[in-house]
């Protein structure tokens, strides 16, 4: 249950950092500001909880995660199950502390940063548009996760790499969606603005999950596969190192 709990604290910090940035600091520190709050919100949960769970905060990811064989369908599962309610808490609490302002927040007027398109888009960008940038933008992410995570990646810099690809995947996508690539991080929000939020919330879902997959993919494609060392190989290899050792030694 530690990793499934970890789960669900590294999801609640990243929406409750990243919208939480959007919805009560959006208007002082812009798009750049908030792209950062989410990328620096990921950096950080991959060095405290990735140990743990592997910090997924995502369902994207963890469906890629998943089609890559690296976990299995029940821990996906509960994964998924502790990353929506981590970030239906996160998004109940925002709301909490923007209806502390003089007049009060209405989230279903303001949006609670919800995903949206059309006229709940930012940009005003269609539906078409929207559903394209979530698939492209969630497969970078999946697929910086997989790259940086894989064993023969160099140690210690997954953080650092996911963290800036989610920032940059932020400042591209805000103004056409305000950025999803994450099902879970959309769900929060819309919950509580309900309405054309949740009549949209289909997009947030199933695009990512096809970026996700699509980066599953190409993962598999460009990836070069593990050395696997025959027994007549280790043995062979163990000789060489018996017989330099005596030569040293002679």
């Amino acid at each position: 249950m530690k990793k499934y709990f970890a789960e669900l604290v590294g999801t609640f910090v990243l929406v409750f950092g990243g919208v939480g940035s959007a919805v009560l600091a959006g208007t002082h520190i812009g798009y750049m500001g908030v792209a950062f709050a989410f990328g620096l919100s990921l950096l950080a949960m991959v060095y405290t909880i990735g140990p743990i769970s592997g910090c997924h905060i995502n369902p994207a990811v963890t469906f890629g995660v998943f089609l890559t064989k690296k976990i299995n369908g029940k821990d996906a599962s509960m994964y998924v199950i502790a990353q929506i309610i981590g970030a239906v808490l996160a998004a109940g609490l925002i709301l909490s502390i923007a209806r502390g302002i003089p007049g009060g927040y209405d989230a279903s007027v303001s949006g609670l940063g919800a995903n949206g398109y059309g006229m709940h888009s930012p940009g005003l960008y269609n539906l078409q548009a929207a559903f394209l940038a979530e698939v492209i933008l969630t497969a970078f992410l999946v697929l910086t996760v997989l790259g940086s995570t894989d064993i023969k990646a160099p140690v210690g810099f997954a953080g650092v790499a996911i963290g800036l690809v989610l920032t940059l995947i932020h400042l591209v996508g805000i103004p056409i969606t305000n950025t999803s690539v994450n099902p879970a991080r959309s769900i929060g929000p819309a919950v509580f603005v309900g309405g054309w939020a949740i009549q949209q919330l289909w997009l947030f879902i199933v695009a990512p999950l096809i970026g996700a997959a699509i980066a599953a993919g190409i993962y598999a494609v460009i990836r070069t596969p593990d050395e696997v060392i025959t027994t007549r190989q280790a043995e062979r290899s163990l000789g060489s190192q018996q017989e330099e050792r005596g030569k040293r030694k002679a």
